[in-house]
């Protein structure tokens, strides 16, 4: 079988296939919900106490940290991070 290169990287094969922005907004979302849990973590924060500081339910809050979710807003993870005394910042690339 022969290998057959579309691309000189990850990102321009993804690209290629259509998958690229999907592809960076499942990362980006993935980083945010570790961040937001270690920050937790750090202030012995549990999830039941965390969704009640946001004045969700657990179960909500748990579709926050799914790092496989990507449909949550950013204001939704802003305010996540905000109430951990921490913001989100984005750039342009």
């Amino acid at each position: 079988m022969r290998i057959v290169h579309l691309g000189k990287d990850f990102d321009d094969y993804l690209k290629n296939e259509d998958n690229f922005l999907e592809t960076q907004l499942i990362a980006i979302k993935r980083v945010i919900a570790f961040e937001i849990n270690q920050r937790m973590r750090e202030q012995g924060l549990s999830k039941s106490a965390m969704a009640r500081q946001l004045g969700v339910r657990s179960s909500t809050f748990e579709i926050l940290l799914d790092p496989t979710n990507a449909s949550i807003s950013l204001p939704t993870l802003d305010r996540a991070a905000r109430a951990l005394g921490h913001g989100i910042q984005i750039n342009l690339l």
